[in-house]
């Protein structure tokens, strides 16, 4: 077996170098002082014999092929950090802390089914809870910013399992004017109107999905506003179906005669970010959330 040369120590010191944009940023971020962070760069260097940093006048650029080193040491870092995370989970047992972030359109009532039996299981775990719409909850995943995450999207870096999918129903209120135009809708028949859309949670890459091209859209910031506008006459949109089926069934709101379109699938799939590193509790999570939700998609 090869003898390693250099140590994840040395790579994480070469990426906070460059990510904060220079030594004396990494030093401080690494609470270290800057000549000890320097003499662990010449290490490096010394130890692979390539040059992965040029001084370009007062910063620190990298060579070609420190650019394509530091991309491919930051993945064996990160299973370094897995590793160990591992070790202090087999050790302590259940984590001091459980982060979950979920799209909001996963139905509430089952995560809290799911919280419930996961707290009475590892009481002395502290759980959040974050919502996410959209690329939200995408970022989380790839930022290592939850443990287990339930998105639309699963980034082609991660694995997810499908747990359900919510079906969503265009719908306004009883005396929206769409629903006294008579007959089918058509696309034109919406446009003139408002539509109400849920902001994307992501800050990288914020997508509009949903949007139609309605003359008048409001972005709100979560389902629980988007419903208040529907039911305030003010909008149309398109909600899950278990956050709006007893105002249907109570004759407030009522579903839009589409003539294509008027229901939606959206799959939602969970996601444990540090995959089989992932502490107990995460994976009791992801046990208890597909308890609560159905084995099939028929």
């Amino acid at each position: 077996m090869a003898t390693l040369r250099t140590t994840p120590d040395q790579w994480q010191v070469l990426a906070a170098v460059v990510d904060l944009g220079g030594f004396a940023q990494a030093a401080k971020s690494l609470h270290r002082s800057q000549s000890a962070v320097s003499y662990t760069l010449a290490q490096l260097q010394d130890c692979l014999g390539v040059r992965l940093l040029e001084i370009r006048g007062r910063k620190a650029e990298l060579t070609t092929a420190g650019r394509e080193l530091l991309r491919r040491s930051r993945h064996v870092v990160d299973q370094f950090d897995r590793l160990e995370s591992l070790a202090r989970s087999i050790q302590q047992g259940w984590e001091s802390e459980l982060r979950l972030v979920v799209d909001a359109a996963f139905p509430q009532e089952r995560l809290f089914l799911m919280l419930h039996e996961l707290q009475r299981s590892c009481p002395d775990t502290t759980i959040s809870v974050a919502d996410a719409v959209l690329s939200g909850a995408e970022e989380a995943i790839m930022h290592g910013e939850a443990d287990l995450v339930v998105t639309t999207r699963v980034p082609s870096e991660a694995l997810g399992d499908w747990l359900i999918d919510v079906p969503m129903v265009a719908v306004a209120a009883a005396a929206h004017p769409l629903h006294h135009q008579g007959g089918a809708l058509a696309l034109d028949d919406l446009v003139p109107h408002t539509q109400v859309v849920v902001r994307d949670s992501g800050r990288e890459h914020p997508r509009d999905e949903g949007w139609l091209g309605a003359q008048h859209r409001w972005t709100v910031s979560g389902p629980e506003a988007s419903l208040a506008a529907i039911r305030a006459g003010l909008a149309y949109a398109w909600m899950p179906f278990h956050r709006i089926q007893s105002f249907i069934t109570s004759g407030e709101l009522k579903p839009l005669p589409l003539q294509a379109g008027a229901t939606r699938k959206l799959s939602l799939y969970a996601v444990l970010v540090k995959g089989e590193t992932a502490g107990p509790a995460a994976r009791l999570a992801l046990e208890l959330l597909q308890r609560h939700l159905p084995v099939s998609r028929d």
